[in-house]
C-alpha cells in the first residue's frame, strides 16, 4: 500500500535568532527542521543581532507582507566616541572622538529630535536594493553610493547608563524600516562626536515577543489563526467562508467584528476573517459596506481541512 503523504504544515514560528546567523541562514535551517521548503521571514535582522525573527510556514508565507509592516522593538547599546564602517561593532573603526564628558542627561536631551516621523539615511551595509543590487553587496566591494533619506517612525526611545563609561543602554519602539544602527550614529553626531551600536536585540515584532520566541533547536509552530493576531478580526459563518473561497464579496450581514485593539502598525486597510471554528480564512479589505478578499488561505475542495 502506498504511503499517504504527510499533511502540509502551516503557521508561524517565532525564532530567537542567534548572533552570527543571517535571516536567510535561519530560514534555510528551519526548512530542514520543519520538513518543508515553504518557509520565509517577515523582515531581515542583522547577522550580529539577536532576537525575534518571525517565520511564515506553508500557507502563512502568503501573509508575510502583512507582518513586514508591523512595528518593532529593540534594545541595544550606544557606544560613544567611536564610529565604524558598518555603524555597529562588526565594522572597522573610522573615527574616534573625545566624549568622556557626555552624561545621561545630555543623551536624553537630544532624544526629542528623534521621536516621531524623521528622515533617516540607511546604512551602506543593508539589504536595500539600488539599481538591482543590494547595498551590502556594493559595500563589500568597497563601493559607497549616496543614499536617499527615508521617512521612518520612532515611537519611543528610553536610555539609561550602562556599567561601562561612555556606553548607554537604548530601548527603542519604531516602525518598519527603521535602522537602529543609523539611529545610534545620528545620536553620536547630535552629541557632538560619533557613536556606533553594540549588542542589538529585537524584542518584538508587532505582538510577537521574546516570551514565545524559541531557539532553532526547539522550534514551535503556532497555528495559522495566530499569524494576523495584530490585525482587526472579523468572524463569519460557513456561507461566508464559501463566498471568500469563491472570490466573492462578503456582505455586511455576513460578518461580526471582533473586539480588538486598534492597529498600531501594519496595513490599516485590511482585516483578518475567521470561520465558525476560529480558523483563519482570508484577509479582506472594505469596499463600501462589504468586504473583498485580498488573500484567501482556506483550503478548498471536498477534502478541505481547517487552517
Amino acid at each position: 500500500m502506498a504511503r499517504r503523504p504527510a499533511p502540509p504544515i502551516d503557521g508561524v514560528c517565532v525564532v530567537d535568532k542567534p548572533a552570527g546567523w543571517t535571516s536567510h541562514d535561519v530560514v534555510a535551517k528551519s526548512r530542514g527542521l520543519l520538513g518543508t521548503r515553504k518557509v520565509g521571514h517577515s523582515g531581515t535582522l542583522d547577522p550580529d543581532a539577536t532576537g525575534v525573527l518571525v517565520l511564515g510556514v506553508g500557507r502563512a508565507t502568503r501573509l508575510l507582507r502583512f507582518l513586514t509592516d508591523l512595528g518593532k522593538a529593540y534594545v541595544g547599546e550606544l557606544v560613544l566616541g567611536t564610529t565604524t564602517s558598518t555603524l555597529d561593532a562588526a565594522g572597522e573603526v573610522t573615527g574616534t572622538f573625545a566624549m568622556d564628558g557626555v552624561t545621561l542627561d545630555d543623551v536624553r536631551a537630544v532624544l526629542p529630535a528623534f521621536i516621531g516621523e524623521i528622515d533617516q539615511v540607511p546604512p551602506m551595509v543593508s539589504a536595500i536594493k539600488v539599481d538591482g543590487r543590494r547595498l551590502h553587496e556594493l559595500a563589500r566591494e568597497g563601493i559607497e553610493i549616496e543614499r536617499k533619506a527615508r521617512r521612518v517612525v520612532i515611537r519611543r526611545i528610553d536610555v539609561e547608563s550602562a556599567d561601562e563609561a561612555g556606553v548607554f543602554r537604548l530601548a527603542v519602539e519604531c516602525g518598519s524600516g527603521t535602522y537602529i544602527r543609523s539611529l545610534a550614529a545620528d545620536l553620536g553626531t547630535a552629541l557632538g562626536g560619533g557613536a556606533h551600536l553594540r549588542n542589538l536585540r529585537r524584542t518584538a515584532v508587532g505582538g510577537f515577543g521574546l516570551t514565545e520566541a524559541r531557539g532553532l533547536d526547539e522550534l514551535e509552530l503556532l497555528p495559522m489563526r495566530e499569524v494576523l493576531r495584530d490585525y482587526p478580526g472579523l468572524d463569519t459563518d460557513a456561507a461566508g467562508v464559501a463566498a471568500l473561497v469563491q472570490g466573492r464579496l462578503l456582505g455586511p450581514g455576513s460578518v461580526a467584528m471582533r473586539s480588538v485593539a486598534p492597529l498600531a502598525s501594519g496595513d490599516p486597510s485590511v482585516s483578518a476573517v475567521y470561520g465558525p471554528d476560529g480558523d483563519l480564512v482570508a484577509v479582506v479589505e472594505a469596499v463600501g459596506d462589504a468586504f473583498r478578499p485580498v488573500v484567501v488561505v482556506a483550503r478548498t475542495g471536498p477534502t478541505a481541512e481547517p487552517v
